[in-house]
């Protein structure tokens, strides 16, 4: 193994990213049986680019695997929620797809 290969395999792909539920496809299930949610997440923010305010609303391919499936089949299209994963290439090798592995409700309800 070359030095650049062994670099290329270390390295950081981590993705925080907050928003809401704008699409759900029905359940399915991986080739080795493991079930699967195909998800649209819509986010919306104001960031700094050299000093100056941005907006940034965009749509993001999302799927969560295992478990997690389940939950996100739970969560309400509006409610505020954020996301933890990383970013892998799309099945038809076009684009990225963010492969969440931590759902957190942004604002839990609080039991009566």
């Amino acid at each position: 193994m070359t030095s650049a290969t062994a670099a290329a395999q270390v390295g950081t792909n981590r993705l925080s990213l907050s928003g809401v539920v704008k699409e759900r496809s029905a359940l399915r299930y991986t080739p080795v049986g493991l079930p699967a949610l195909d998800l649209v997440i819509e986010h919306q923010s104001v960031v700094q680019e050299e000093g100056v305010p941005r907006k940034v609303t965009m749509d993001c391919k999302s799927v969560c695997i295992g478990t997690l499936a389940a939950q996100a089949q739970q969560l309400a299209m509006d409610e505020p929620v954020d996301f933890q994963g990383f970013l892998a290439p799309a099945r038809n090798g076009r684009g990225l797809v963010f492969h969440i592995t931590l759902i957190q409700r942004a604002n839990p309800a609080v039991p009566d």
